[in-house]
């Protein structure tokens, strides 16, 4: 790739996807293996809630966990490791691809046309654009095990 702007979509795209898809995935197996479903106290989709926060947590945080999950086994043992491991190391690899990217970059002068990034609006329109993003990876799957519990 020779294009500066195409390899960092290429490398944003990662950085975003890589996370989710990891957590999502690794959830997804959880619920298919017997072990992994006994671990849980809470069956439905409170227990679905506490696999998916199980392993969203070290990818993300701290690595805590709903008090409902005994995530000492190890299936949860290793996944939680894979998920610190990408979640905190893994990520890395496009974000100092983004940055050496920008620092080869040659600085260009502003138009009219330009959108000022020291801007009270840059930095809203930035932090709405990452809510509504980690808000539409997770807050569906997150949200059933209340909406179910509230139905039922």
């Amino acid at each position: 790739m020779t294009d500066s702007s195409g390899q960092k979509r290429v490398f944003s795209g990662g950085f975003l996807l890589a996370m989710p898809m990891m957590v999502l995935g690794i959830a997804g197996v959880a619920v298919l293996l017997p072990e992994a479903l006994e671990a849980r106290t809470n069956p439905g989709a409170w227990g679905l809630a506490e696999i998916l926060y199980g392993v969203a947590s070290p990818a993300n945080n701290n690595g805590s966990a709903f008090a409902g999950l005994s995530s000492n086994i190890p299936f949860f043992n290793l996944t939680q490791a894979l998920a610190m491991l990408v979640g905190r190391f893994f990520l890395i690899i496009p974000v100092v691809a983004i940055a050496g990217s920008l620092a080869r970059k040659q600085a260009t002068l502003a138009t009219e046309g330009s959108f000022p990034t020291d801007s009270p609006l840059f930095v809203g329109l930035l932090l709405a654009v990452i809510a509504i993003v980690a808000g539409l990876t997770f807050f569906p799957l997150l949200s059933l095990g209340p909406v179910a519990e509230a139905l039922g």
